[in-house]
């Protein structure tokens, strides 16, 4: 696996979501689900825009780069992204109401895992805290059946990015955000979604314009959770 620089220009292990790919493919053969097919899938959209070089980056240097008639990887990613999101949610036996707002929930969800992928851990983090959440919310170990089959890949893989051994790259960090959206759909109300995809819709948008990181650390308890297990 070839090395890359991370956010402190220590070279490392790039991109370590090619191994959650993997492992979502072998997955996928043992059990041919609609959500396995779209993590294998936003993750393959992923690895496409790791190994592209020269691209650019963020929503809107993807847009630009769609305006002046090139077609970026970011574009391809998002509309392919949307494509997954929308046969993932239309087998899952969804109401009318639930059905827009689940696929643009795993939409959003798998470009959130970019969005925290600017250090070590945090996607893993978030992903950890998202499934805490809807078990203690459904009082089960059940609601996390639908990713159940990556939840090992995925600690692995936190136990080299924290140590700063590896990154996940766009392959990673959206099959990640895939599985967040997962456990959105799967244990939101009709009301829950259109709630969390406005939350989505609002983190994106900060995103785009400001520095996630820069707010993680003016907020004592997410600097202390984002912080935590890295060694730096």
């Amino acid at each position: 696996m070839p090395r890359r620089a991370n956010y402190r220009g220590r070279p490392v292990l790039f991109p370590l979501g090619a191994v959650l790919l993997t492992a979502a493919a072998a997955a996928l053969v043992a059990d041919p689900s609609r959500w396995l097919v779209f993590l294998a899938g936003v993750g393959a959209l992923g690895l496409l825009d790791d190994l592209a070089a020269g691209e650019p980056r963020g929503v809107r240097g993807h847009a630009r780069a769609v305006i002046q008639g090139r077609l970026s990887t970011g574009a391809i990613k998002a509309a392919g992204t949307l494509g997954l999101a929308a046969y993932a949610s239309a087998g899952a036996g969804l109401s009318a109401a639930q059905l827009p707002a689940a696929i643009g929930v795993l939409a959003l969800a798998a470009h959130l895992g970019n969005l925290l992928d600017t250090r070590p851990g945090r996607s893993e983090k978030a992903l950890a805290l998202m499934a805490a959440v809807v078990c203690i919310g459904s009082r089960s170990l059940a609601a996390l059946e639908p990713v159940a089959a990556l939840l090992a890949p995925v600690a692995f893989c936190a136990s080299l990015t924290l140590r700063e051994r590896a990154m996940l790259g766009d392959s990673g960090a959206s099959l990640i955000g895939g599985m967040i959206g997962i456990l959105l759909v799967t244990n939101l109300s009709a009301v829950g979604l259109w709630l969390a995809l406005a939350a989505l819709i609002a983190i994106s948008l900060y995103g785009e314009f400001r520095s996630i990181s820069s707010a993680i650390g003016r907020v004592p308890l997410l600097q202390r959770l984002d912080s935590l297990g890295r060694v730096n």
